[in-house]
């Protein structure tokens, strides 16, 4: 028997006392990364500041914020970068709060980044204390605090946005709160892009609850009526008290939300553009950016091994690639619930098959939370001494080489 199959469903958020270990363990790793950043920045004679607010895409968040959308740059190779690439919904806050306080755009920016961050580190909580237990959601947190680009969490980013409406449009949807999924998934899609894996999610697990009622109605006995709910439950991630009993229309509406977000941003491109509803993907072909399945990246990784010193890049990139199939197939086995194995597979399918932007592709992963759940799961059957240890060793690292990324040429 699952984990769920024991455990009733949790239909309540996690209170903050018992996310609290979580989220103070997370504060922490936040707090060493910034310091760190600090110090490193301070030796290099650059502000940590300017790095973390007002370098790459952070300053493009603040150019729609202030100015709006229609800005944009004419390489002289005839790419256009158009600042309607970026997503509406963190500029949108960036300008409310700015609106609202004495703080700059910018300023606005790293406040939005680091309540985002606090509550997306609360909603992974929420997702893996329901599906296993609180200790493996408090070690969730801490691994996704600890990846080696977490320093993107603290800065004016739409990362920990989206990770935040993403994480609790899941839990939403494993508690049976469609209507709850579907407007976190729509502001998911008003965010990033890949906002279509909570759509995805959503729709998956609400199409596989509509089946079960459907069967439920066609006389399953009572025996196997419950054997169905415990088998749903396993793939779903919601029991007989959770989506079960929530009335078909309220599962509809969250259906008929989720894809709003996304669809009405990318529409507005379109006719904004005057090229229709593929004008988005005009805009992100002036980045050089699109889905080709993963062939340009392969081409990138093969790339590497032309070279001796370019070439344990390259090995780099396979293992890294290998371990990300290998975790997914470990939350496969381990029968994550559905919404999270859709969720997880559409976002590191995007990341991973984008045609361009390679350096930036482990930030693009950032989102992917449900694939850590089996090393957290790990971790919490560990000695907590000894997982305070692993988790401290690697918080370190990984706040050493977020001082270093963030201090190099290109952008994150």
């Amino acid at each position: 028997m699952t984990d769920l199959e024991t455990r009733p469903a949790r239909l309540g958020a996690p209170s903050l006392r018992r996310a609290a270990p979580a989220l103070l363990g997370y504060a922490a790793v936040r707090a060493l990364g910034l310091l760190t950043l600090a110090l490193w920045s301070a030796a290099r004679d650059k502000s940590a500041y300017t790095l973390l607010t007002a370098r790459w895409d952070a300053l493009w968040y603040t150019r729609v914020a202030e100015l709006g959308y229609g800005y944009e740059v004419r390489l002289p190779n005839g790419d256009v970068h158009s600042n309607l690439a970026f997503f509406p919904l963190l500029p949108w806050l960036e300008r409310l709060l700015a609106g609202a306080t004495p703080l700059s755009y910018a300023d606005a920016g790293f406040v939005v980044a680091l309540l985002s961050s606090l509550a997306a580190a609360w909603g992974v909580f929420a997702v893996t204390d329901h599906v296993h237990g609180r200790r493996a959601g408090v070690c969730a947190v801490l691994l996704w605090a600890v990846l080696p680009v977490g320093i993107v969490q603290s800065m004016a980013y739409s990362e920990s946005l989206f990770t935040a409406l993403a994480a609790w449009s899941l839990y939403a949807v494993m508690t049976g709160r469609w209507v709850t999924a579907g407007l976190l998934a729509s502001l998911a899609g008003l965010t990033r892009p890949v906002g279509l894996a909570v759509v995805a999610a959503v729709w998956t697990a609400a199409i596989v609850a509509f089946a079960r009622d459907r069967d439920t109605a066609g006389g399953t006995p009572f025996g196997r009526q419950r054997c169905q709910e415990r088998a749903d439950g396993a793939l779903t991630g919601v029991g007989a008290t959770g989506a079960h009993r929530t009335p078909a229309a309220r599962r509809a509406l969250g259906m008929l939300l989720a894809p709003l977000g996304v669809a009405a941003y990318v529409l507005w491109v379109g006719h904004h553009t005057g090229k229709g509803p593929l004008g988005y993907l005009d805009v992100q072909a002036g980045w050089r950016n699109g889905f080709d399945g993963g062939y340009a990246f392969a081409r990138f990784v093969a790339d590497k091994f032309t070279s001796f010193p370019s070439a344990l890049a390259g090995v780099g990139l396979v293992v890294g690639v290998g371990l990300l199939v290998w975790l997914y197939v470990v939350c496969v086995r381990q029968r994550q619930p559905l919404p999270l194995l859709v969720y997880a597979g559409v976002v590191t399918a995007l990341a991973l098959c984008a045609s361009s932007y390679f350096g930036s592709k482990p930030r693009l992963l950032m989102p992917a939370f449900p694939l850590l759940l089996p090393l957290a799961l790990a971790l919490a059957r560990l000695r907590p001494r000894r997982s305070s240890l692993v988790l401290a060793a690697v918080a370190v690292a990984s706040a050493a080489y977020g001082a270093f990324w963030l201090n190099g040429s290109g952008p994150p």
